[in-house]
């Protein structure tokens, strides 16, 4: 690490961290994670955990980190599923969103007073997260919503691809490719990073400017790419995605890269 890259690490006073591959890898935890936290609140700072997986509520995700060993609540987490219910709230308060998601990504919608439903006759919008739960009725209801009408269509994340112990799986990127292939239709507004509604509302809730923040995570084209777009330090880890290679023929260019996120401890010491 440089002199420059250690100063900005200890100007930061909010450290927003991607999860996976960037804190832990699947279901082990990195040896670093523990102390990176811990030594970031010891040194009188903040960190959340900023997520593109709108598949998931942040229950799930206090039980994933709890069951890795470490100690969450809601207040560590912004999530594109909370990011794409204030977008909506904001943008679109009065109209009924058709929902192509899991129920968990239906039920936190709701609860933040998005209207929501799962009949298109009762709907005048869409929105679509990663859906594990994906049907092909679903898919049908989608496209037939925007072949009949033009409606508001709103998509959580931009992400291809999920990664998974095995390979990847279709993430909410791709759906909304198989959708346009249909349709001829793309989303009206894509919520998670790279776009900047995300540490934007992290920002705000700390009360940090983006010369104070710095964005960490594995993948150029979200993580990265994110830090860049909303003015933060963008800290780019090598242990997930990205290799060097990759990060040598991409034209996305971190403010730092790291091995891995356990390098900002000697920084902050």
């Amino acid at each position: 690490m440089t002199d420059i890259e250690r100063e900005a690490i200890r100007r930061t006073k909010l450290f927003l961290f991607d999860l996976d591959g960037t804190l832990y890898l699947g279901n082990r935890l990195f040896d670093f994670t523990e102390e990176l936290l811990d030594t970031i609140k010891a040194s009188g700072k903040r960190y959340m955990f900023m997520t593109n997986n709108s598949s998931k509520g942040i229950g799930s995700y206090i039980e994933k980190m709890a069951s890795l060993g470490i100690g969450t609540d809601k207040d560590d987490y912004i999530t594109s599923s909370q990011a794409t219910s204030h977008y909506i709230s904001e943008k679109y308060p009065d109209k009924h969103f058709y929902v192509c998601g899991t129920r968990s990504f239906y039920d936190e919608l709701a609860s933040s007073g998005v209207s929501v439903c799962d009949d298109i006759l009762k709907s005048d919008a869409i929105v679509m997260g990663f859906d594990t739960e994906l049907t092909f009725k679903k898919l049908d209801d989608v496209c037939s919503l925007l072949c009949k009408k033009d409606v508001p269509y709103i998509a959580s994340h931009p992400d291809m691809v999920c990664p998974t112990e095995y390979g990847s799986v279709p993430d909410c990127g791709s759906v909304c490719d198989m959708v346009y292939n249909a349709t001829g239709k793309r989303p009206d507004a894509v919520i998670g990073k790279p776009g900047i509604l995300m540490p934007k509302l992290a920002m705000e809730k700390c009360g940090v400017l983006p010369s104070e923040c710095a964005v960490v995570g594995d993948r150029l084209y979200t993580d990265v790419l994110c830090g860049i777009n909303a003015k933060a330090y963008a800290v780019l880890v090598l242990s997930g995605e990205t290799t060097p290679k990759i990060l040598e023929g991409s034209n996305i260019k971190p403010d730092a890269v790291f091995k891995s996120a356990g390098e900002i401890i000697d920084a902050l010491k």
